[in-house]
């Protein structure tokens, strides 16, 4: 039987070790279908409710595997809808392929029925490599390139396969003159700086008596090294939001994140240093650093295209990670004073106190910060852990502690809503006998992710830990933006673009044949947590909490204080709320603390308008 350009596409994907591919079917790409038919679905298509779902799972998987991320869509729409999924990729720097249909070549350029120009479309968010494939012999190259460029550029590619072109006989490229051959080896390598390079580095650091370190997702495999540095020079380390599962929290020195969603620890740290290391990031927002000129500084990144642009270092080192710190190490000197190391260690243990406290402060009915300090210990060592975006990522960012195996991610540069669960889908594909929770808000949950509940349903029986444990903060409002109105620019909530309906989100998990629990007082939100992390298939948790507790910045101004005094001036219709909550969560900052009590049997809080989680949903 002859082989078809469809199915040698995905023969070569088998080849380069793809084992996962996700998708949604269209006719553009029926031949791609037949083909998986063919091989015996190897490799595993997995069906989401929507093209952007299977971008999202594409680079959820890709994130927490550290291998290729693969997804695969029709012509025109589906094309379309990948566009989101891919350029959260692009700026998270995540290696993901994209296969996508087209219409008939002898149909291109008549305005058919779905002809999309997908170059035009593409060649921003894949501009690395994108190409169409329009006769069999440009495979395999076509395709190796693209899988090899993903993986070298951290990026996502894309391959086009007209649909008259998949149903072609595969005829492979041959000994002659305009033809390109191709080959499958990708061996490993690692850059590392000059020794002149490191050199200047070392002097640098060796110069300075509070050296601070901030780390991002480039210092993943740095762990080691990175702990090491930290030890000599009596360091404190920072993590960008994307690096946070880098460094367990647990190292006394390590402040979390940082920025908006960051501690004060890391806010201080940045403030009073006078020497900065950044190793494998790429944190934007120059404000949080330190005052320019205040601190010499040096960057160790891979990308020599991403380097020394965030701050004025003095010596930018380009290479991997852990090799330039492997030969940076044996230059550093032991720094003997330990002061420094000593007040970041108290500072972060007060923020320990206050960020407890801010917890177990009252509310209507549920505390947000509550529910996520709550998991906090619960977390199962090797969970892997997603975060939306919206108001969610900062009780994520703040109180959950890396440890252990713990993995955690979210949509770091894009920040785009309804990345939560289908992340947590690719990473039950990344790895299917550890448990995932995604944290979501409840408008990310009516975007993208009750649709994606059914394919949890579809699909865990096939996952070796059924567990994928979806939790949703419930307080009928777009919460994040509604505080940047507040504070950015002093204006009232909005309610016809802030209020959302109220969705029974465990009612609907239990239609599905999932366990769902909805929480209503704060004394069992900690027995839902114990509930869902206990139960045999996919489990949807839904708090009810109160909008009105700030998500503060840990270093809020006066003035946007001010800006947010005047909007509940203007007629916030939360003012009451605002007021109160913003009150009492900032002097848990202010004023000094003892010992937190113990959280047994819940915080206390006395609001509360409802009563027992309800039942899981065991229903067929």
């Amino acid at each position: 039987m002859s082989v078809k350009v469809a199915d040698h596409v995905l023969a070569r994907l088998r080849e380069w070790g793809v084992e996962h591919v996700f998708g949604y079917p269209g006719d553009g790409i029926n031949g791609l279908l037949a083909a998986w038919e063919r091989a015996g679905n190897e490799p595993r298509f997995t069906q989401s409710r929507h093209e952007e779902m299977s971008a999202f799972e594409a680079v959820g998987y890709a994130k927490f595997s550290g291998r290729l991320g693969v997804c695969a869509a029709t012509s025109g729409p589906g094309a379309i809808h990948l566009l989101n999924g891919l350029y959260d990729a692009k700026l998270d720097h995540v290696p993901v392929l994209a296969l996508v249909g087209q219409t008939h070549r002898s149909a291109m350029g008549g305005s058919y029925q779905q002809e999309v120009d997908l170059h035009t479309l593409f060649k921003d968010v894949a501009s690395e490599f994108v190409e169409t494939v329009n006769v069999p012999e440009q495979l395999p190259n076509v395709l190796d390139r693209a899988i090899r460029t993903a993986y070298a550029r951290r990026c996502p590619t894309a391959v086009i396969i007209p649909a008259d072109v998949q149903e072609l006989e595969y005829t492979p490229p041959g000994h002659a003159f305009k033809m390109v051959p191709s080959s499958l080896d990708r061996s490993g390598w690692a850059a590392v700086p000059s020794a002149e390079a490191l050199s200047r580095a070392a002097e640098v650091l060796n110069a300075g008596s509070r050296v601070a370190i901030l780390v991002g997702q480039g210092a993943a495999g740095a762990r080691a090294e990175v702990e090491q540095t930290a030890e000599v020079l009596g360091a404190g380390v920072a993590k960008a939001l994307l690096g946070l599962d880098v460094l367990s929290d647990e190292l006394p020195y390590v402040t979390g994140s940082i920025g908006l969603l960051g501690t004060r620890p890391s806010y201080e740290l940045m403030r009073d240093c006078d020497t900065l290391l950044t190793v494998g990031s790429s944190f934007p927002y120059s404000q949080f650093l330190p005052e320019f000129g205040a601190a010499r500084a040096v960057q160790i990144d891979l990308d020599p295209h991403m380097i020394g642009m965030r701050y004025p270092y003095e010596v930018n080192l380009v290479g991997d990670a852990r090799e330039t710190l492997r030969r940076l190490l044996p230059l550093l000197r032991h720094r003997e004073d330990r002061s420094w190391q000593r007040e970041v260690v108290t500072g972060m243990e007060r923020w320990r106190r206050v960020m407890a406290a801010r917890a177990e402060v009252s509310a209507d009915p549920i505390n947000p910060e509550y529910v996520a300090h709550c998991l906090d210990p619960l977390l199962p060592e090797d969970a892997i852990v997603t975060s939306d975006s919206g108001s969610v990522a900062n009780w994520y960012a703040r109180h959950l502690r890396m440890r252990g195996r713990v993995r955690a991610s979210l949509s770091g540069t894009l920040a785009t809503m309804g990345c939560g669960v289908p992340y947590a889908i690719g990473a039950k594909y990344a790895h299917s006998d550890r448990p995932a929770i995604a944290l979501v808000g409840d408008g990310a949950m009516q975007m993208n992710g009750m649709a994606e509940l059914i394919t949890a349903a579809k699909y865990y029986h096939t996952w070796a830990d059924p567990r994928l444990v979806v939790a949703v903060w419930n307080n009928h409002d777009l919460n994040q933006v509604t505080w940047e109105m507040r504070a950015m620019s002093g204006s009232p909530q909005f309610l016809p673009s802030q209020e959302i309906p109220d969705v029974s989100y465990a009612r609907f998990a239990q239609s599905l044949g999932l366990t769902g629990v909805r929480v209503e007082k704060p004394e069992y939100v900690e027995q839902a947590w114990r509930e869902a992390l206990a139960a045999d298939r996919p489990a949807v948790v839904e708090f009810l909490t109160d909008p009105a507790v700030p998500p503060i910045p840990p270093h809020a101004t006066w003035d946007q204080m001010e800006a947010t005094a005047r909007s509940i001036l203007k007629g916030d219709p939360d003012r009451g709320g605002v007021v109160r909550q913003g009150v009492k969560a900032k002097m848990q900052e202010l004023l000094p603390h003892r010992r937190h009590r113990s959280r047994d049997g819940g915080n206390g809080g006395d609001g509360g308008n409802g009563g027992a989680p309800a039942p899981g949903g065991d229903a067929a």
